[in-house]
This record gives C-alpha cells, structure tokens and sequence, in this order.
C-alpha cells in the first residue's frame, strides 16, 4: 500500500493553494465543501475561485508564492502549470512537516485527493495511488450508481441514535448485530425508500424493546421493457435484497439475472388465454408470502401502473395490512418508442399521446373509437396484436386515415428488437408477412414517418 486512505477534517482550518486558475478552482471546490479557510495566492486569481475564498472566510494573496504563505496552513495544494514552482512548494512544505499535494504529480505529493462518492455522512474515497486517476474515476461513476443519496440519511438516522444503542449495549459485538439488523431490515427499507420519520419511529421502538414482530413487505418493480440498463437504482437495489421474486413473462432473463441469487423465483406469467397463475391468486401470494416475514419482489414488466395490475395487487396488501413499495418502471410505450427512433409527442406532429389496451377485461377490443381517431394524436396499443385486424378497421371507420402511418416494435429495447412500418390499412398484412409475435406495441401516428430520420438502436436498423 503506497498511500494509507485518511480523512482529514479541515473545518475552520486554513488551507493554502498556489495557483488562481482551472486547476486550482477544481481543489478549491472540494477543500470549500469541507470547510476549509481558503488562502489562495497567485498573480491572478479566477472568478470563481475569488467567490470560494469570500464564502470560505479566507484571503487572496495577488503575488507569486514565498515561502512565508506556508505559515499558519495545515495541508498545502500546489496547482499551477510551473513545474519548478510547484516543485518548490513541495520542496518547503516537507521541510516544514506540512502535508503537501502536487496536481497531477504523484511523485511530488505526501497526500493525494482520491475520487469521492459522496453521501454524507457516509463518504466513499476511490483511489490509484496517482497512477491511474481516470480507472479512479471510471470506478466512482460505477459506486454512484449502485449506492443511493438516501444512503447518506440512512447513516444520518443511525449517527443521532449512535451514543443511545452505545449505551444500551455496552458490548461491540451486541453493538454490531443490533447495526447490522437495522441496515438490513425494515428500518433501513423506510429510510432509503424516503420514509424517514417512519424509519425513526421503527428504530426508536426497536431501541426501547417495543419493536413488532418482524413482518414481511412487497415491492413492486417496474422492470422497464427488456433492457436492463434501464432500470432504476430503488429497483436494482430492491431486486438484490428480496428473499422471493414473482415475476411475469415480459420480464427479460438479463434483468432476472440481477435478483439476489439465493431468492426464490416464481413464474407467475400470463399470456392472452393462459394463465401461469390467475390473479387472485397471485394477489393472495403477495399477503402469504409477506406474513411469512419475507421480502417480496414483484417484477413486472414495463411500469406496475400502466396495464400491470399493479393497482389491484396493492388494493389486496393494503386490505391486509402489508407494507409495499412500488417502483416504477420505464413503460414500454417510453422505451420501445425510444429505441425505434419514434417520439411520442412532436410539435409539427403530435401533440397528445394515448396508451390503450388491445384487449379490455372481458377479451373484447371494445375500445372508445371516437376519441381515438384525432389526426394530431399519437395512439400506443399495448398488447393489441391478437386484435390488430378488428383495430385497424374500427379506427379507420370512425374516421382515422387509412394513410396514417403506424408501427409494430417487437420485442423492444432488446438485441432481438424487430420494428416493421406502414401505414393503418397495411399493419396486419404486416403481421402476417413477418411472422410478428408477442410481446409488440403497436404505434399508430403522424410520429412514425419521423423513424426514417431518428432511428439509432443497431436492432432497429435490421428492421424494415
């Protein structure tokens, strides 16, 4: 290990920068966000970095570095462009015992500034030893998106009850395992789902002995529709920590993938016609399995609350008492248009957007045809493929234009995506020449002449 991680407090303590410039404005803004006292020399000094030295309470020093600008200082920032200079500064801050870093000079610095992830109070310090500050920084970028700002709160709840639970539990073991029930249950989830009085009234409770009985949740995920890397951080986070997933057919294999490994799977799929398992029972699935105490995943794909039935499965946890989360998820209409190079909206050409089921409850296609037919809006069928004839006819009966453009994507945002355009009066000839399959959206507007020019997803491009 060529540099042992420290972290410095450096509140109200001067820091000394030498350079006013780009490089030096980029050090100034971390040490000011820590709460250094900001002593910044240089013959000119940049904007922003004057406005940082004001707030920090600190001096600006319009003169080249002596050696007397050290005086006073805890930590030294060498920041200019002048090799010489900056090795002098090294040079006087090591006579001195004074830590010292040199931008881009490794060999320079008795302490180096790591990439940060900052969530404070919890802190995330990345680093290369100066050898590869980019790989560093790569690596950053990957812990942002894995590590939520909520987590920064979670560790905020548990500094305000830190000296209480010291307290109760004298021992560091005790200590340790009481911790590690809290950052793993439900206190944790209500925290970092952005409940946070909830969060402290379990964890109070908890403290005085009055904690209920361990009770399960669901959650309910919007698995977006096929590419993982649309999903979002809760869900990801979410996936990963439940003991049970309950998943249905449009959920891609990538994104099963990504549950928790030991979980269980469920498949509770349903096409049109076939059931894996009916509703209801689903439903009364959710309740027993969170009365187990367990954690629940409902994946769904696309969003819960668009054509997911996510409403009637919370309808039936709320009835029974059982906590939930719903997660959404990038619908497919979002997604797939997306992909295929196709916007919803656009000003010269649509200027409302309507989602609509291809089938109602009943198997019927008795859809509100009048309000479906206005030339300036953009009409997203979901799971409208086994219909498609009966559709096509009703909107061009009451009054769409057999001309209108339209488009079936199948299997969108994934490698296997396949996107098909013509025009209202020719989409189920579509259907039958391509052999198109389930799961596709249908797109019907003045929007898909737009694909042309905007399609930019490679799977789009095989398509016709």
């Amino acid at each position: 290990m060529e540099f042992l991680p420290l972290f410095h407090n450096l509140r109200g303590a001067q820091v000394l920068v030498v350079g006013g410039g780009e490089i030096a404005l980029r050090k100034s803004r971390l040490l000011a966000e820590a709460g250094a006292v900001l002593r910044v020399v240089a013959p000119e000094i940049g904007t922003e970095v004057r406005e940082l030295i004001e707030r920090s309470g600190g001096e600006q020093i319009l003169r080249g570095y002596t050696e007397s600008d050290l005086n006073g200082c805890v930590l030294i920032i060498a920041a200019t462009d002048d090799e010489p200079l900056n090795a002098q500064v090294s040079a006087d801050a090591r006579q001195r015992g004074v830590p010292v870093n040199v931008v881009d000079a490794p060999a320079l610095c008795s302490v180096i500034f790591p990439a940060i992830v900052d969530r404070s109070p919890l802190v995330i310090a990345v680093s290369s030893g100066g050898d590869a500050p980019v790989l560093a920084r790569l690596i950053r970028a990957k812990l942002e998106t894995w590590i939520p700002p909520t987590y920064g709160h979670l560790a905020g709840l548990a500094a305000r009850f830190r000296h209480q639970v010291k307290g109760l539990f004298p021992n560091v073991q005790q200590r340790r395992a009481f911790w590690e029930d809290v950052f793993q249950g439900p206190i944790a989830d209500r925290q970092l789902a952005g409940q946070g009085a909830e969060a402290e009234r379990l964890l109070r409770a908890k403290i005085d002995g009055d904690a209920p009985a361990t009770t399960g949740e669901v959650y309910l995920v919007g698995a977006g529709p096929g590419d993982p890397d649309l999903l979002t951080f809760r869900a990801l986070r979410l996936m990963q920590q439940a003991d049970v997933v309950l998943y249905d057919r449009l959920v891609a294999p990538a994104i099963l993938d990504l549950c928790r490994r030991d979980a269980d799977r469920v498949y509770v799929g349903k096409q049109r016609a076939d059931h894996a398992l009916p509703q209801d029972q689903i439903n009364q699935q959710l309740v027993d399995l969170a009365k187990q105490g367990k954690r629940v995943v409902r994946l769904k794909g696309g969003d819960p609350f668009i054509f997911g039935r996510g409403g009637e499965e919370i309808e039936e946890l709320a009835a029974h008492g059982i906590p939930f989360q719903v997660v959404p998820g990038i619908t497919a209409a979002s997604g797939c248009a997306a992909y295929a190079g196709i916007p919803l909206t656009h000003r010269d050409h649509a200027q409302s957007v309507r989602f609509v089921t291809g089938h109602l409850k009943n198997g019927s296609t008795d859809l509100p045809w009048k309000d479906l037919v206005s030339p300036s809006q953009t009409l997203v069928l979901y799971m409208g493929l086994i219909g498609l004839p009966v559709i096509c006819e009703q909107l061009i009966k009451h009054g769409r234009s057999a001309d209108t453009p339209a488009a079936l994507i199948q299997q969108g945002t994934t490698v296997n995506q396949r996107v098909f355009t013509g025009t209202l009066a020719n989409l189920p000839q579509l259907v039958a020449e391509h052999e198109v399959h389930a799961p596709t959206l249908v797109i019907v507007g003045e929007v898909v002449k737009l694909r042309e020019k905007l399609a930019w997803f490679e799977g789009a491009q095989a398509s016709v």
